[in-house]
Formats: C-alpha cells, sequence, structure tokens
C-alpha cells in the first residue's frame, strides 16, 4: 500500500505530460470548448425530453443524441488531430464515419434509457451506456489514425480511461436527471465534460507510437490544422442548430406560460383583474393590514341600464361597452387601485385610503368616468353606476364579513334613487342582510314544503250562495312564526323565486280543487313577475290537463302593475290564457293606476274592489263616491264587482244597498286550510251569510242617516 500513492501519482503526471507535451495546447482549447458547448446542449435536451412523453420524448433525446454524437467525435478528432504524431499519418474514411455514427446511436441508446424509463436506476444505466459509446467510439477512431510507425497499448491506461468515461458519463446523466437548479445543471455539465475529456487523454496516454518511416509521405501540419477548425465549425453549427431548437421552445414555453398566467389572473374581455386575481390580492391585502400594513376599502361597483344595450345593439356591442368602461377605468386609475371585473356587468376595488371621505372622492371621480355616454357603432349610450363600499379593518375584520357587508352597501345602492354611492351601515344593513337570509329561508321551506294553501271564501251579496275561493299563500317559519305574505313575496318577486313558487301555488290549488263543484270557482293570484315566463299560457295548460282541474274553475287574478310593465306581451298571453276558458279577474281595482284604458284593452270577468275602502265606506264619502262608481263601471261594462274586505255587516249593508254583487271578507270566514273546506266548512259561510241577511234590514235602518248624508 506503500507504493500505490506514487504509482497512481505517476499515472496522472503522465496524462499531464500527455497533454502538455505531445499535444498543441491551442486545438486543446478548441476541443475543450467544443467538448464544453455540446455537454450543455446536450443536457439540456436531456432534460427538455424528460418533461414530456411518447413521440416528443422520442424527438428531444434525438436531438440530444445528434448533439451527443457530434460534439463527443468533434472533440476526439480535434484532440487526435493536436497530437504530435511525429511521422505522417492519415485517417481511414470508413472507421471514421463508423464511429461518429457509434457515437450518436450509442448516445441515443443510452438518453433513451436515461430519460424514458421512470425509475431510480435508469439515469445511472443509461449514463453508463453512453459512456461506453464515448470509449467505443474514441478506439473505434484510433483504430482509423494510420501512422507509419508501430502501436502499443498501455492497457492499464486504456482501462482505466473506459471506466473514468462510464462512471463519469453515469453521474453527469443520473445528477441532470434530478434538475433542481443553476447549481445542478452547471455541475452535470462539469461531469460530462470531464468525462470526454479524460476519457480521452487518459486514453492517448495509453497510446505508444513508434515511428517508422517506411517512404517519402509526410503530413501538413498547416492543413491537419485547418481540418481541425473546420471539424470544430462543422461541429459548433451542429451542436448550435441543435441548441437552438431547444432555446426556441424553451422561449415558446414561457411565452405560453406567461399567456397562460395572464389568462388566469386576467379577464379575457377587459383584459383588467378577473376574480381569482381579485380574491388573491384581497387576501394579500387582508394579511398586509393585519400585520401593520395601511388601511384600505373594498368597493363593488354595478353597471345600471347595461342590459339596455344588450337587448337593443345585441351581446357584441354590450362586449364592446364593457372593453370602453374598462380602459376608461385603467385611464383614470392612478396606479393605486386594483380593479378587477368580477361578474358579467359587476366590477371590484381595492383602494388604498385611510377614511371614507377619500374614498368618497375616488368613486365619485371613478363614477363620472363611467356615466359619461360613448359611442357604439354610431349608437350613442350611457350606463349609470352604483357603488357599495366596505372599509377594512373599521367595518370588517374578515374577509367573508369583508365581502358581504360590501355586497349589502351595493344592494342599498341599486335600490337608492339619489344616492348611487353608499358605505357600509351596520343599522340599514342589517336588514337588508335579514331579508337576505329569510330569501334563503323561503326557497328551503318551498322546497321542504313548509308552504300552505289557504282558502278564503267568496259569495253573492244578494243571497247565501257560495261563488268560490281565494287561494292565499301562508308560511308558518319554524323560528320565526306566521310571516305574512307581504313580506316574503316581494322577496321571491327580487330573488325570481315567484317564478317556481308561483308555479307550486298553481299546481298545489290545481290539484287540490279539481274535484269542486263546477259553479265553484277557485281564484289564484299571479305576480307582475310571472309574466315573463317563457310560456304562461303553456304552464296553465299543462298543469290543468296534469290536475284535471277544469279550465271554468279556475279564476287567475292579477293587479294592474302587471299589465303596465310590458302591455303587449301581458295582454296576448291573458287573451291565450282565457282562450282555454280560465277566468281573468282584475284585482286591486280603485288604487295603483286604475286606468280605464285597461278596462278597455281586455275583457277582464271580473273586477276586484280594492279592499283599502271598506275601512273608510262607512264614514267617508269619497270612498264612499268612488265605491258607487267603480260599482255603476262594472256594470256598465257588465263586468261583475267583487268587494274585498268586508268584517262588518254595516260594511255589507251598504255594498248591498249600493248593488254590489259579490263579496270577500272575515265576516263570511277567515282563510283555512283546503281540509277544513272538504269537513263541512264550506256550509258555514252561507250559515254566516244568512244570518248576516236576517239582520241587514236592522242594519240598514241603523245606517239610513248615514246613507243618506253620504249619499
Amino acid at each position: 500500500m506503500r507504493h500505490e500513492f506514487p504509482r497512481q501519482r505517476k499515472k496522472m503526471i503522465s496524462v499531464v505530460n500527455c497533454i502538455t507535451t505531445q499535444h498543441n495546447i491551442w486545438l486543446v482549447l478548441v476541443a475543450a470548448l467544443v467538448c464544453v458547448s455540446g455537454s450543455w446542449a446536450v443536457l439540456r435536451l436531456f432534460s427538455r425530453g424528460r418533461s414530456v412523453n411518447g413521440a416528443e420524448a422520442i424527438g428531444w433525446q434525438f436531438l440530444a443524441a445528434t448533439a451527443a454524437g457530434a460534439s463527443i467525435w468533434s472533440t476526439h478528432f480535434i484532440a487526435i488531430i493536436a497530437y504530435h504524431a511525429g511521422t505522417p499519418v492519415t485517417f481511414d474514411p470508413l472507421l471514421t464515419i463508423i464511429s461518429l455514427l457509434i457515437a450518436m446511436a450509442g448516445s441515443f441508446c443510452g438518453l433513451m434509457v436515461a430519460g424514458t424509463i421512470r425509475t431510480s436506476w435508469s439515469p445511472a444505466v443509461g449514463g453508463a451506456l453512453v459512456g461506453l459509446s464515448i470509449a467505443t467510439m474514441h478506439y473505434t477512431g484510433m483504430l482509423a489514425y494510420v501512422a507509419q510507425g508501430t502501436v502499443e497499448w498501455d492497457m492499464r491506461f486504456l482501462i482505466v480511461s473506459i471506466l473514468l468515461a462510464v462512471t463519469i458519463t453515469s453521474a453527469a446523466i443520473h445528477v441532470a436527471s434530478h434538475d433542481h437548479g443553476t447549481a445542478t445543471k452547471t455541475i452535470s455539465v462539469g461531469l460530462l465534460t470531464l468525462a470526454i475529456v479524460s476519457l480521452h487523454f487518459t486514453g492517448m496516454t495509453a497510446f505508444k507510437l513508434t515511428p517508422i518511416f517506411i517512404d517519402d509521405s509526410y503530413s501538413n501540419p498547416a492543413a491537419m490544422q485547418a481540418m481541425a477548425l473546420a471539424i470544430a465549425l462543422l461541429s459548433v453549427i451542429i451542436i448550435g442548430a441543435v441548441a437552438a431548437s431547444y432555446l426556441i421552445d424553451n422561449q415558446n414555453r414561457v411565452r405560453s406560460i406567461s399567456e397562460l398566467e395572464h389568462m388566469a389572473l386576467n379577464d379575457a374581455l377587459t383584459g383588467l383583474a378577473n376574480r381569482a386575481s381579485f380574491n388573491d390580492r384581497l387576501d394579500a391585502q387582508i394579511r398586509l393590514a393585519n400585520y401593520g400594513g395601511p388601511k384600505f376599502a373594498l368597493a363593488a361597483i354595478d353597471l345600471d341600464r347595461f342590459k339596455e344595450i344588450n337587448d337593443i345593439k345585441g351581446h357584441s356591442a354590450g362586449d364592446e361597452a364593457l372593453k370602453i368602461l374598462a380602459q376608461r377605468m385603467r385611464d383614470s386609475n392612478d396606479g393605486t387601485l386594483f380593479i378587477a371585473r368580477t361578474g358579467g356587468d359587476e366590477f371590484s376595488i381595492i383602494a388604498p385610503v385611510d377614511n371614507r371621505n377619500q374614498l368618497r372622492e375616488v368613486l365619485l371621480q371613478l363614477r363620472a368616468e363611467i356615466i359619461r355616454p360613448f359611442a357604439i357603432d354610431g349608437f350613442q349610450a350611457s350606463v349609470g353606476a352604483s357603488f357599495g363600499a366596505c372599509m377594512f379593518p373599521d367595518d370588517a375584520q374578515e374577509i367573508e364579513t369583508l365581502i358581504s357587508n360590501t355586497d349589502l352597501a351595493l344592494y342599498r345602492a341599486k335600490t337608492e334613487i339619489a344616492e348611487k354611492i353608499c358605505f357600509f351601515d351596520k343599522p340599514m344593513d342589517d336588514a337588508v342582510r335579514d331579508k337576505r337570509q329569510l330569501a334563503v329561508e323561503l326557497r328551503h321551506a318551498l322546497e321542504n314544503n313548509q308552504l300552505e294553501v289557504y282558502y278564503q271564501v267568496q259569495t253573492l251579496v244578494s243571497d247565501s250562495s257560495v261563488t268560490g275561493y281565494e287561494a292565499l299563500l301562508r308560511w308558518q317559519h319554524p323560528q320565526r312564526g306566521f310571516i305574512p305574505p307581504v313580506e316574503f313575496i316581494p322577496l321571491a318577486e327580487e330573488s325570481g323565486l315567484i317564478l317556481q313558487l308561483g308555479e307550486w301555488v298553481l299546481r298545489t290549488v290545481c290539484s287540490q280543487c279539481s274535484s269542486l263543484g263546477t259553479n265553484i270557482r277557485i281564484a289564484v293570484n299571479l305576480s307582475p313577475v310571472q309574466f315573463l315566463h317563457p310560456d304562461l299560457p303553456g304552464l296553465v295548460a299543462g298543469i290543468l290537463s296534469e290536475t284535471g282541474m277544469k279550465a271554468e274553475n279556475l279564476e287567475l287574478e292579477l293587479t294592474e302593475s302587471a299589465i303596465i310593465q310590458d302591455k303587449d306581451r301581458t295582454l296576448l298571453q291573458l287573451r291565450q290564457i282565457r282562450e282555454l276558458g280560465v277566468t281573468i279577474a282584475l284585482d286591486d281595482f280603485g288604487t295603483g293606476y286604475s286606468s280605464l284604458d285597461t278596462l278597455r284593452a281586455f275583457p277582464f270577468d271580473k273586477i276586484k274592489l280594492d279592499r283599502s275602502f271598506m275601512g273608510e265606506i262607512e264614514t267617508s264619502k269619497p270612498a264612499r263616491a268612488i265605491i258607487r262608481a267603480v260599482l255603476a263601471l262594472g256594470r256598465s261594462l257588465e263586468i261583475p264587482v267583487l268587494a274585498e274586505g268586508i268584517e262588518t255587516r254595516d260594511q255589507l249593508a251598504i255594498l248591498h244597498a249600493e248593488g254590489c254583487e259579490s263579496a270577500q271578507g272575515y265576516l263570511f270566514g277567515r282563510p283555512a286550510p283546503f281540509a277544513n273546506i272538504l269537513s263541512g266548512h264550506k256550509d258555514a259561510p252561507e250559515g254566516a251569510l244568512r244570518s248576516a241577511l236576517n239582520e241587514m234590514d236592522r242594519a240598514m235602518t241603523a245606517v239610513a242617516p248615514s246613507l243618506g248624508r253620504l249619499g
């Protein structure tokens, strides 16, 4: 063992002497440059191939093998030419070409094993195959080296050269397969370069040439050096072309990733940040504020009258309008605001402000830009803008609360006429929040059959006969108790639930009442919003057919507001419904519009006099006059009139004296479930009415002085 180290040192000295004394150092440097550049290209292409699969992976490994073969072969032959043989030399062309093919084919096989077989050992094994191909190429190339003289080989150096090539290349490919940064890449390039260089110069140390001048031929050093430079230039071109494909692909990947990131974080139409980007920014802003950063405000914008642009000019014009408005927002932004499009015509802003006054100034300026008229294809358009805002942390300390409070403020701004910039106000917005919660609970009640239909009797004033019932929706909330329709019906209309709710009521009524007598009509109220249904007449016809309810037993009631909103469409739907045999009643007449044009435009089957007049009929001369006029109008148009809200016998006596035909109210019976009707409740109103009529004459005598004064 004492002699081991001196022997290794002697070997190293021999290799160094081979490089410095037996080679042209300048050509050695050229070979080294080719080797380094080729190693860089090979390992980059190899790593790229490992990141993909299938044919694309094979393509990248083929390019890597091409670069490897060119760089290995060129390094070898430039270094061979740099060797001072001291005797004339030539190259066997066939073996020279074979050595190049061995370098390329062997590298391809090794890189395929290392790059496409996904195991822990495949990079090392594949690298070893590449190293073996380098050694095979080298010694095949040495066989192509023909010199005048005798050749001897030092087998020790020859074996060491092969071991160095195999082990170091295996390590290089193994490191390259675990690419974790610039340092790893540099190490792998260095190892592959070392493998090629160590193989060559250790192998050349094993090569012993004894010159023998057989003839007068000689080698031209200048020509040999020129050939070496030509090989270097050609190899650099090949390596450069292969590397260029990698760089172009890498640039395209970077560009594609950048575009994908932009698409992921920005709205495709307006170019503003999208909801995902907004959520990330808001989360980061809150974290910054919680760690002592500045206050900020969240503002939500909803465009008013934007739907008109879509309806009049189409969705392409709507898209163009959004682009114009988004650009105005960008132009008015001094760089401090983060503006995002978070919905169809909804935008959100994160503003670094200290108080509401600062925020108001910012929003006023922004709103002024938004509401300025603009032109789209010669069409002058304009929109309004409602703003809801909330300060962090003054108005909210959590992200969910901040967003919720901002939405509540925006909701209030949309319902306000004068104030279009609203800040979160706890007392006012708590009421809005409660309404929204009630709307959610209403949907739950509908889905879980927690609603019930009650019926209130309708009778003729002249005798004791029952003419029908009005269906009334009732909601007994499990926690809140009874909730009157005046509270939850508007919520259903605002949320759009009224379509589903109205269909449920109509189907329930028709199912329950399909077996009642032919002379009994069931009145069902229609909301104005229900006339937005795409096929309301078809829905009514379908429910009648499904439940077996006779059309003549169904009466649909609507207020005049339902007609005013879209008169032509509504009247067309009413005519189609009436053609089914269903009767149509005009509800709440005497209030609201009460337009005579409406009565002229559609032949209603009944007019329902609003209950508000009944409370004043005994004391108010104007109320009595209106009732008399409505009854006279009904007679002249041959439309029956039903008075609602009858609670006293005196009211009934006055209506009887004025000639009212039908009545409805607590005097005849309170609303009750359908089961009460089936159990005989339908006879009770007749008894009550007979009792009322028996006492009517006495009541008429009692109120006669009043009738005279009011008449």
